[in-house]
Parts: structure tokens; sequence; C-alpha cells
């Protein structure tokens, strides 16, 4: 899936926000040239309908994965939720939060890890290989992994992503750009094409160490 935020909540006011509504255009652009299903943030949930047809794959952020409200009435949506884990949620309250949106209806929801909050500075956040088990074994739903907000540094995103493999993620989420430096959110963990493409190539190294496989 090709993933992009047309609307980005941002710690600061000052961050790029997105391009908002023309950013839905050139996903839905992006969707028809590739024929790639898009995913993309909710932040508002009045845009829903704004959404509707135009992506595949709704993504709940760290900062709204408490947002109850926000969860319940995508339950009672016919969309795919992506639903990240909180800053400092215990993976109990994760799972709690997905049973918002499957009480409600939608039984379509991939739950992702994106680390957590820790005392540890030299990452963006702290990736728990134990995280991932424990919600594959605590929820029938299926883990994505998201090692480039982990990293917070293009370094550290293909160990993450190898660990995560081998840990059994049902899916990997990873940012990609063609010239990372002048990304206008997150550059210092968005990895080049050419870096993501030796990226898969040891990811499918390791997939078939575990006895795992990648599709292409």
């Amino acid at each position: 899936m090709l993933r992009g935020g047309a609307f980005k909540p941002r710690s600061s006011p000052y961050s790029f926000q997105g391009l908002g509504i023309e950013g839905i255009r050139l996903l839905e652009k992006a969707r028809n040239m590739t024929g790639m299903p898009v995913v993309t943030e909710l932040t508002d949930i009045t845009l829903t309908k704004l959404y509707a047809g135009k992506v595949d794959m709704i993504q709940v952020g760290a900062r709204n994965s408490q947002n109850f409200d926000m969860l319940k009435r995508l339950g009672e949506q016919h969309v795919p939720v992506l639903l990240k884990n909180g800053l400092g949620t215990t993976v109990n309250e994760w799972l709690m939060s997905s049973e918002y949106i499957l009480s409600a209806g939608n039984k379509d929801v991939v739950l992702c890890y994106r680390g957590a909050r820790s005392i540890e500075g030299a990452t963006r956040f702290s990736m728990d290989i134990g995280s991932i088990a424990l919600s594959q074994l605590m929820s029938h739903l299926p883990v994505a992994v998201d090692p480039s907000h982990s990293a917070g540094r293009r370094e550290f995103v293909k160990p993450m992503a190898l660990a995560a493999v081998a840990a059994g993620a049902d899916m990997l989420e990873i940012e990609v750009h063609n010239n990372p430096e002048k990304a206008l959110s997150d550059k210092e963990q968005q990895l080049s094409i050419e870096e993501f493409a030796e990226l898969m190539d040891d990811l499918r190294s390791v997939a078939k160490s575990v006895g795992r496989n990648i599709k292409k």
C-alpha cells in the first residue's frame, strides 16, 4: 500500500501540517496511476465523507488512539482501519481501542505498533519486540510495525525492520522519499528509494531464515 499524510497532527504548530484536501486529491491520483491502494491518517471525524471512495484504508495515529468517539464512528464505516498504539499506552489499552472499532461493526482492523515513549533519547521511541508477540497472542488481528517512527533516524530503520519480521510482524510501514533531505516531514527517518530496495532484499533473507515469505 501507499501511505501519505494529507492531514498531519504535529507536536509543534509550526511544523508541516500536510496538504489537506489537496493531499487527498494527490493520493487519489497516485492510486489511479499506480494501481496501489492508499492509506492516510484521519485527524477529524467530520472528514470521513471527504475520504469516502478516495482512500482504501484510514490510519488512526498515536495521538488519536484513545479518541473513543472517533473510534466508535470509524466502527460504523465500511473502510479498513490501521490503528496505531498511543505514545504511552499498554498493549491491553491498545487492544481495547481496537474493540471500540470492532464492537461498532467494523471488523477490518490492523494493529500498527510504532514504539512507545521511554527514557531513551538516541531513538525517537523504543520498539518493544515483546509487544509485537503479546499483541498477536492476545488478539486475532494482524499486527503491523512502523520501524520508521520507532527509529527516528534512518540508520536504525533497517535493524528494527529486520527484528520486526523475525518477531512475526504481519506488515511493515516504512517511510520512503525520493530525496529524504528535502522531505517536509521527518526527513531524518526517511529512506531513499535505493535504501528501501536494499532493505527489501535483506527482509526477504531474514523472513526466509525463520520460515516466512514476503509477498510481492
